[in-house]
């Protein structure tokens, strides 16, 4: 059994880090450093949701879509899929539509929604939900998609 002790090194408004001190099985003692969501809310299974949105047109291939964003970070533009934090109160399929169209301009369905997924565990506690989204390329709705970016939220190229 593990023995731990959490102490909190800096804090900001998205994150904190953490410096975590155990007892492996073996008996020796370890220091591990985390990133922590300052956002996530008691009792919610994960912090956000990665959407995988399949676009569907006829007589085309399906595809999927991308959004390309500068990621500090990295210090370079990336290729990801668009995703999101979970608002209060909000499911993680509302979620996933709800930033499919504020990234993308598309307006799709929910085709499934993985259960809470740990990414990235040997360095966070971000935990997120994959879901997969049709988007029907036909509809009118989505012959010219824009971006419509949440206050505060990411611009993209």
């Amino acid at each position: 059994m593990f023995s731990f002790h959490s102490g909190t090194i800096t804090q900001r408004k998205w994150v904190k880090l953490e410096q975590t001190t155990y007892v492996d099985p073996t008996g020796k003692t370890r220091v591990w450093e985390s990133v922590k969501r300052t956002t996530r809310r008691e009792g919610v299974s994960a912090d956000g949701v990665a959407i995988i949105p399949v676009l569907q047109r006829t007589l085309h291939y399906d595809c999927m879509v991308l959004v390309k964003q500068f990621r500090p970070p990295m210090g370079a533009y990336c290729l990801e899929f668009p995703a999101g934090l979970i608002d209060e109160n909000e499911s993680p399929e509302s979620a996933a539509l709800r930033e499919l169209e504020e990234e993308t301009g598309y307006k799709g369905d929910i085709l499934e929604c993985s259960p809470a997924l740990c990414l990235d565990p040997g360095l966070t506690n971000c935990a997120s939900h994959i879901a997969t989204v049709t988007i029907n390329g036909d509809s009118p709705a989505n012959l010219k998609p824009k971006q419509k970016p949440a206050e505060g939220g990411m611009w993209y190229a």
